[in-house]
Parts: structure tokens; sequence; C-alpha cells
């Protein structure tokens, strides 16, 4: 429920070769930069080289109230809106948006990825078509500032990691003003009721609930 193999389809996006030699998606996120500098200079004619190490794509649109830090990609058709704060790190796909005053850092975003309004998504990887509603927010570091554990029912997977928000499969749906707790890995097409506390796997077509509850969802 929480492999690469699990979550992705990684037919979207340039990260995809980087990816394939992980088994769990958090093992990528600390070659996130390098994998940028590596791919940004490659990129061919249909990327600017905005500023030292910022590629962005003829096709893309970037407000003038934006900040895109080094080093990044911004994808075809993808909107970066007024305000967004992009600190560096961030590899950002085709047909994305990242809304106003949002802020990204150390990330994977897939194709078709919306993060539209106020969300802070750091040291996380979301999967195709997955949506973070206005407000939420991947948490990324412990109270305690200890290692992040993966919890899956009974089983906890060490990550080894300080810095860890949250893994989204294809197609996952994040309600408003959710905050994703360290470690959080939701498995794909599953929903997320707005104002949830998550934490933990969250397997694949299921629903978590505001008290926690996690049910499955019923077939169309």
């Amino acid at each position: 429920m929480y492999t690469i193999e699990d979550l992705y389809d990684l037919d979207h996006t340039m990260a995809a070769d980087y990816l394939r030699q992980f088994t769990y998606p958090w093992e990528a996120l600390a070659g996130i930069t390098d994998l940028i500098r590596t791919l940004g200079p490659t990129l061919g004619d249909d990327y600017e080289e905005r500023a030292p190490e910022v590629w962005v794509h003829k096709t893309a649109t970037v407000f003038d109230s934006a900040y895109l830090g080094a080093p990044c990609i911004i994808g075809p058709n993808t909107e970066v809106r007024q305000c967004a704060f992009v600190r560096g790190s961030a590899l950002v796909g085709a047909n994305c948006v990242v809304g106003n005053s949002v802020e990204l850092k150390n990330v994977i975003l897939f194709d078709n990825v919306q993060t539209p309004h106020y969300n802070y998504v750091g040291d996380s990887i979301l999967g195709q078509f997955s949506h973070m509603g206005a407000g939420s927010i991947t948490s990324n570091v412990k109270a305690d500032k200890q290692l992040v554990v993966v919890h899956n029912g009974t089983e906890q997977i060490e990550t080894g990691i300080k810095k860890f928000g949250a893994m989204l499969g294809d197609h996952v749906e994040v309600g408003c003003n959710a905050v994703l707790n360290p470690g959080t890995v939701i498995g794909r097409w599953s929903n997320v009721y707005p104002t949830s506390c998550v934490r933990g796997v969250v397997p694949e077509h299921s629903i978590w609930k505001n008290s926690g509850d996690v049910v499955r969802k019923r077939e169309a």
C-alpha cells in the first residue's frame, strides 16, 4: 500500500527514472535537489532558464508576484499564481496549479496536480491528479524533532529521516484545512474529509473521516 509502484503511475512525471531506483517514495526525498540540477540542463529549447537553476516551460504562466527559488522546474501549461512561494527543490509537472500563497519545498508534483489555495507542501510527493483543498497542509517535522515513522496498523516503518511530509497517490482528494501529519501515506483514489488530522497509511479507494475512521469507498 505504500511503495512507489503501489502509489504512482510513473508515466506522468519527469522524475520517473529517478523514482524507479527506490522501493519507498520517502527514500527519494534526499535527492530531489540533485535530480532537478541534473534534469534542468537537458530540458531543451521549450524551457527558459529564467534565473540560475530555475527552468520554466514556455507555456507555463508565472505571475509577477510569485517567487521561484532555485533549483526548480515548472512544467508545461502549469500556473504559478499570485504570491506563490517556491522555496526551491521543487519539480512541478505539466498542467499543475500552484496557487495563491502556496509554499512548496523539496517536492515532486506529478502532472495535473492542484495545490490551489494557501497550501504548504514540504518534503512530499504528490501523484497525478491529486488535489489539496484550500488551507490543507503537509506537516513535515514532528513536534519532538524525532525521526519519522510510518504507521500502518500495528506495523511501524522506520524511515530514518527527520523531514517527511506526505506521500499522496494518484487521484487523491484532500479536503479543506486538513493536516497531513509527518509520515502520512495516502493510497490512490482515496479521499480525506475537510479539517481532518491524518496520520499513518490510508489504503487506496478509502475515505478518511473526521473522527479518524477509515471506510472503503462504494463501487460506482
